[in-house]
């Protein structure tokens, strides 16, 4: 039987984005759309028990995301939650946290990644406490956020190249001294490329970002490794700063 999913945005494109997308998947079906907070609510509050999980837009005319998680804690009544936004202060998202918001997903987002959100968030071997899902959530929007900043475009290969990358080798920084003859190689085998494509492709995404980036964020990040005048940093440079960068930022959250 096909799990049934509900999905609250404003964006009609993104709704039927979505609904035909996981329309088309084994195992899920759309039950329901809502296009804000109270219309979403309306539904759910008779109806909550249709709804195997909830992919939830936060800012939306009338009554929004935060609204619709208000009343849901309210009457108790628990729906595993994906938030999928363009909203990324980092505030909101640990206060989400507080609702049982189990993922937080930056927009533009890959749908295969989704997918997969989906498939753990219901799945009953999942028994990460919901901490540890919007830490690791927090980290995938903040390099989201950096990369954006520094000018690589989403639709690019070395995007997702360098994304993963660096969210390697921020969960386990032994990487750094493997990055031809490991970290290449691991992001080949999910994207079915070889190293050498992969480790273009990522040297491609960087002279992009130097000719369209942030160039006080580039001073900011790369200042101090690489001479911002006279040389783009090599993959390894670009990767390893950046999570660095990451590593920092999220001790000084906590």
């Amino acid at each position: 039987m096909k799990k049934k999913v509900m999905i609250v945005d404003d964006n009609k494109a993104m709704v039927n984005m979505l609904k035909e997308f996981l329309s088309s998947t084994k195992d899920l079906s759309v039950v329901k759309e809502a296009y804000n907070g109270g219309e979403a609510w309306e539904y759910l509050k008779d109806n909550f028990n249709e709804v195997d999980a909830l992919l939830l837009d936060l800012v939306m005319p009338e009554k929004d995301g935060i609204y619709l998680l208000d009343k849901l804690k309210e009457n108790k009544i628990n729906i595993k939650t994906i938030v999928l936004t363009s909203y990324n202060e980092q505030e909101t998202i640990r206060n989400i946290s507080e609702y049982g918001v189990r993922y937080f997903m930056l927009k533009p987002f890959d749908l295969k990644e989704l997918y997969k959100r989906i498939e753990d968030l219901l799945s009953p071997k999942t028994r990460e406490s919901k901490i540890l899902n919007i830490e690791r959530n927090n980290t995938q929007v903040a390099i989201t956020k950096v990369l954006h900043e520094l000018g690589i475009p989403s639709h690019i290969k070395g995007y997702q190249y360098i994304r993963d990358a660096i969210n390697l080798v921020y969960d386990d920084p032994s990487l750094i001294g493997g990055i031809t003859k490991e970290l290449y190689p691991e992001i080949g085998k999910k994207y079915g490329a070889t190293v050498t494509r992969v480790e273009r492709a990522i040297r491609h995404a960087i002279e992009v970002s130097w000719n369209r980036g942030d160039w006080d964020l580039m001073e900011e990040i790369f200042g101090h490794s690489v001479d911002i005048d006279r040389a783009k940093p090599t993959n390894s440079e670009f990767i390893v700063t950046i999570a660095d960068k990451l590593r920092l930022d999220m001790l000084k959250i906590h």
